[in-house]
């Protein structure tokens, strides 16, 4: 039997639909790679709401949730599948802050994000923030091959 605590983490990573019309997801990814972490999986989709409903269901009737979904419904999202010691949080700290006008320069949205006045901040990225969330994420946009 294999322990599964020695075993790589893995996270999901959204490039959004601003990442992806704006052509930063070669940068993102790049980066990501850069910092020494592995695509496990990868794919390019445009997501329904249907998919996009379970994925934030955890913020279904607060303001921002119908100006989100039409959002990341808005265009196509590059998914990955992201493997690393701490990549979850790894992940999240190469991101930077959810708002890009005061994330560090130096992170995803402290470089390439910024304000656009829109109902919804528009941040490039998405990194799921525990491993819960990960496998039940991952879950969500890969199918149930990939082990959290």
């Amino acid at each position: 039997m294999t322990d599964d605590s020695t075993a790589p983490q893995r996270t999901l990573v959204l490039i959004k639909p601003d990442g992806v019309a704006r052509g930063l997801s070669g940068e993102v990814l790049r980066r990501i790679e850069t910092k020494g972490y592995r695509l496990v999986d990868l794919r390019m989709l445009q997501p329904d709401r249907s998919l996009l409903s379970r994925h934030y269901a955890e913020h279904e009737g607060k303001p921002f949730y119908e100006p989100l979904l039409a959002f990341m419904s808005s265009g196509p999202v590059v998914a990955a599948v992201v493997e690393g010691d701490r990549v979850i949080e790894g992940f999240r700290s190469l991101a930077g802050a959810t708002e890009p006008t005061g994330a560090a320069p130096g992170t995803i949205r402290g470089d390439l994000g910024r304000d656009w006045g829109l109902p919804v901040v528009q941040n490039i990225v998405h990194g799921s923030d525990s491993p819960e969330s990960a496998a039940r994420e991952i879950a969500l946009w890969f199918g149930s091959s990939h082990p959290g």
